[in-house]
């Protein structure tokens, strides 16, 4: 028997209702089904149901299915790429450019019984800051790193290289290093390209960049991004990792970017191409 987590954001998913009815049809075709909460929220300790603590189930779990919106998956995203299972999602929130099913497709989770879908890989980031020789900061990224100013209107100047030596320096707001995955967020919304999700690049996108030479790139995944702040003890400039609690920076702090050897596995029902879901999220469909 397969293990399914059902795991719902409680501040998406009201009262848990959609989890409760996917619940009822996973349990119908044969499936054992847990509910873990991604994070906590006052009240919603049982809710007619059990709730499961996540990091003990998803040691023995064969599917997570994410209700909310891309955020909610961003935040599993470390958990179900460090234990290897897969995750669809249910689009609770608004565009949903990772979630597979909307809530009137729930009847489409029977299709889960044969077993038989596709799964796509998405390139993940390492992500280190080095101070004084050592690591003080590791995490992994399905979207992006984010190396920024904090609330005070100052410009950050920021120097970037590759193992290959220099390659820009950025004055504006921040920077963003990320994934194809990624692209489609604050990467796009900053002015970089979209870049089809299964591909394999490192995005490095300035934000609002005080100079008309600062520009995008899109490079090969083998290098690694190394981005220097030199004045981050006079100004404040923090790391954000898929939009995570922000990591102060010091002077002569280095934060490495690097394609990681985990992957997020997102489970793939229809046969919606890239295309079609851009068109329908921004486009004609969207309209």
């Amino acid at each position: 028997m397969k293990k399914v987590i059902l795991c719902p954001n409680p501040y998406r998913d009201n009262d848990l209702a959609v989890a409760k009815q996917s619940k009822e049809l996973l349990e119908e075709v044969g499936f054992e089904t847990v509910v873990c909460l991604p994070f906590q929220r006052e009240g919603y300790d049982e809710l007619g149901m059990p709730i499961r603590p996540l990091q003990q189930e998803i040691k023995s779990a064969d599917l997570l299915l994410a209700f909310g919106g891309d955020g909610t998956i961003l935040h599993l995203a470390r958990t179900v790429a460090l234990n290897n299972v897969p995750v669809l999602g249910i689009n609770l929130g608004s565009l949903g450019f990772m979630s597979e099913l909307e809530p009137e497709e729930l009847d489409r989770l029977k299709d889960l019984a044969s077993w038989d879908f596709t799964v796509e890989s998405r390139m993940m980031l390492d992500v280190t800051v080095i101070r004084d020789g050592r690591s003080v900061y590791n995490n992994i990224a399905l979207n992006d790193a984010v190396i920024s100013k904090g609330s005070i209107a100052r410009v950050v100047r920021l120097e970037i290289f590759t193992e290959e030596g220099f390659l820009t320096r950025v004055g504006g707001d921040g920077v963003i290093v990320s994934t194809p995955t990624g692209s489609t967020g604050y990467s796009m919304a900053a002015g970089g390209s979209i870049v089809e999700p299964t591909a394999q690049n490192l995005l490095l996108t300035p934000i609002c960049p005080h100079s008309m030479r600062s520009t995008a790139y899109v490079l090969s995944p083998d290098h690694v991004i190394t981005v220097e702040a030199a004045d981050a003890n006079r100004k404040f400039v923090y790391l954000s990792v898929d939009g995570g609690k922000a990591f102060s920076l010091k002077n002569g702090d280095k934060v490495r970017v690097s394609k990681s050897r985990h992957t997020t596995k997102l489970v793939r029902l229809s046969k919606k191409s890239f295309c079609e879901i851009l068109d329908k999220k921004f486009g004609t469909g969207g309209n």
